[in-house]
């Protein structure tokens, strides 16, 4: 069954085709024989019931500078004119991305929109994640320095950082005897208006931070990411090395936990990072990590994806 696909995503000139998900993706959509239309997120519309993109038909190739070719310019009308909206912008995950959810999903039941929208809406990083409490380390979430000092002086050693951060942007980790707490909770405050986290550090991260992808509710392979040293980041995109990794037992665990509940939902396409055994987030916006996962298993993560899609645009057919 060859599909209308239309990607809603950052400018494909400013993305790196060694590394990009997405990218990955559309190449793997293309191979398979599906039709490719790329529009920028900031172009979603909404006139008279219909909800509309201008877009471009686009076609895809793994040859850096020139890894893409446009035709015309043409208005989509997302619920009439494309089988699948893939939501594959970057985040921040603000008003502007809660608004590209509503809007999309008024043509749900027309169109497949991966990752479905409302769930999106709904399961944001770092609060999604607090339904599986019991795989987590201790965790905060408050504005209160009191809190944040009396979880500091329990743990000793502890993280801070945004709920609604990306790629490990304004991560900090707060030593025992750091006295920056304090000016941290006032800079958080000042910069965000929600609580922000406070999760007790794991030693381990400097082992490795695990990028486990589960593709419609089921484990399709891992990374273990690196810090660089003297880091505790581990994000490939601020430096981190990628390594092989097998699931352990335990993220099997968690892993089978989770994966139901992400299928009901219409979350295809999820990320999440565990450290040393521990969950720390469930990554459903714009999951990244599928480039390294199949360079270092031999897998086809794109072929995974596709065969989801296709399967959930088959049964809506059927009726």
């Amino acid at each position: 069954m060859s599909l209308r696909v239309a990607v809603q995503m950052d400018p494909l000139e400013t993305i790196n085709i060694a590394g990009d998900s997405t990218f990955a993706v559309m190449l793997g959509a293309q191979a398979r024989g599906h039709r490719l239309f790329h529009y920028n997120a900031g172009d979603l519309s909404y006139r008279d019931g219909r909800v509309m993109a201008p877009a471009r038909p686009v076609s895809v190739q793994r040859i850096e500078g020139s890894h893409h070719a446009y035709g015309d310019w043409q208005t989509l009308d997302l619920a009439e004119d494309v089988d699948v909206v893939l939501m594959r912008q970057d985040p921040p995950f603000d008003l502007a991305y809660i608004t590209a959810t509503h809007l999309l999903e008024r043509i749900q039941h027309r169109t497949l929109v991966v990752n479905d929208p409302a769930a999106v809406r709904n399961a944001p990083e770092k609060l999604f994640v607090l339904d599986y409490a019991e795989f987590m380390p201790p965790t905060l979430i408050t504005r209160r320095l009191e809190d944040a000092r009396a979880f500091h002086a329990e743990h000793g050693e502890v993280v801070v950082k945004p709920l609604y951060g990306n790629a490990g942007s304004a991560v900090f980790h707060v030593g025992r005897n750091d006295a920056n707490l304090a000016a941290l909770t006032e800079l958080f405050g000042q910069v965000w208006r929600e609580p922000f986290m406070v999760q007790a550090f794991l030693p381990d991260v400097s082992k490795g931070d695990k990028r486990i992808v589960l593709i419609d509710g089921k484990a399709a392979g891992a990374v273990n990411r690196l810090p660089k040293p003297g880091e505790i980041r581990s994000n490939l995109a601020v430096g981190g090395s990628g390594a092989a990794a097998e699931l352990t037992p335990r993220e099997h665990e968690i892993c089978d936990k989770l994966g139901p509940e992400l299928a009901r939902r219409g979350l295809l396409f999820v990320g999440i990072d565990v450290i040393a055994g521990h969950l720390t987030e469930i990554n459903v916006t714009s999951p990244t990590g599928i480039v390294a996962i199949d360079r270092f298993n031999g897998t086809d993560t794109p072929a995974l994806i596709w065969e989801a899609i296709e399967a959930r645009a088959a049964a809506r057919a059927n009726g």
